[in-house]
């Protein structure tokens, strides 16, 4: 047995498009729920160290509240996950002026205000010998929030029979056009309350500093000396006190892998263990530091620190800095970018 997958109406969008919740197990009775709407992962149920399944991922009740979501708790976001300072970029030698939609900030973020967390995706499903398969796909139309080209967009969810939650990228453009993917799902691995006791381990020796609009500098940074070196498992409230001790509220850095290991994180409660895997150069580690309070799930209520995301992406603002790795698709070409996140116990 390979697992099942079921879908089931779960609400229509206020300009009333029908969207379906897919629920995911694989042979293990691990269980992911994911929205139609902004490809959502809604909830995650994982086994912990005493065998009870724990919801590890943030997320609301209602469709309602996913339209408004201001954290894109769960969502897909694209075209251009993160941040581009003011909004703009250039491709060869066109200008493009996207909406500066960062909270007061001259930036343009995850996509604008209509970006792939807002959109309904066409969703297929299939049971392999891997896992179950969710395919999602997308057509973003030339003009999109200001982005150049047509652009297919192809995600797959796999919840493969070792407790991996595999998530795959696809795009084609017919123009030249900038692409940076990622999945924006806030976890806690005790299924509740403050993330301050998660151990967490990043493999990068290396990170992009930013100016005071979270924009990086240009500058790729050793780590070595200061609270973004987290080569070795860290308890989080320890690393976000000294983090805070600089002004900063908490992470929401990006960091420069050294290799396809990411990151891991374990939650002492639970025993709950996330691994990390990724094709992408970077990891962007935030620590939902400006979560304002929402009402989530289980009348759980959402404020600063009480999730954590690891939005495996390229550098924020790369179409701005040349020594960035690049995220110009051109046609012909096809991006392709895959994310895994493994579970188990300690």
């Amino acid at each position: 047995m390979y697992g099942e997958c079921t879908s089931r109406y779960f609400g229509s969008t206020k300009d009333g498009i029908p969207v379906d919740e897919y629920t995911l197990i694989n042979k293990n009775g691990m269980m992911v729920k994911i929205l139609t709407y902004g490809g959502v992962i809604r909830e995650l149920w994982v086994p912990s160290r005493d065998g009870q399944f724990i919801d590890v991922v943030l997320g609301y009740d209602t469709l309602e509240e996913y339209e408004k979501n201001p954290g894109f708790l769960g969502t897909l976001v694209g075209r251009f996950a993160n941040r581009i300072a003011y909004g703009r970029f250039e491709i060869d030698g066109v200008t493009y002026q996207l909406a500066q939609n960062d909270r007061g900030r001259p930036n343009a973020l995850h996509g604008g205000y209509r970006g792939f967390h807002t959109k309904v995706w066409k969703a297929t499903s299939s049971v392999t010998p891997e896992g179950i398969k969710l395919t999602l796909k997308h057509f973003s139309h030339d003009g999109d929030e200001g982005y150049p080209g047509n652009l297919d967009v192809t995600v797959i969810y796999t919840l493969t029979n070792d407790n991996t939650l595999k998530v795959e990228y696809f795009a084609t453009t017919d123009k030249p056009t900038i692409v940076n993917l990622t999945q924006h799902t806030y976890f806690n691995l005790a299924g509740g309350g403050k993330i301050y006791d998660h151990t967490v381990k990043i493999n990068a020796d290396k990170y992009t500093p930013v100016n005071e609009y979270l924009i990086p500098t240009g500058e790729i940074a050793p780590v070595d000396g200061t609270p973004f070196d987290l080569r070795k498992p860290t308890k989080l409230g320890e690393a976000i006190e000294q983090l805070i001790n600089t002004q900063a509220k908490g992470f929401d850095f990006n960091f420069v892998l050294n290799n396809n290991f990411a990151a891991v994180v374990e939650e002492p409660k639970s025993g709950i263990k996330m691994e990390v895997h990724t094709t992408q150069p970077g990891v962007q580690f935030y620590t939902g530091n400006y979560l304002p309070g929402l009402k989530g799930k289980y009348g759980q209520i959402y404020d600063q620190h009480t999730g954590f995301c690891l939005e495996t992406q390229h550098f924020p603002d790369s179409p701005n800095h040349k020594n960035f790795p690049n995220t110009v698709l051109r046609p012909g070409e096809v991006y392709k970018q895959t994310t895994t996140f493994k579970f188990s116990t300690i």
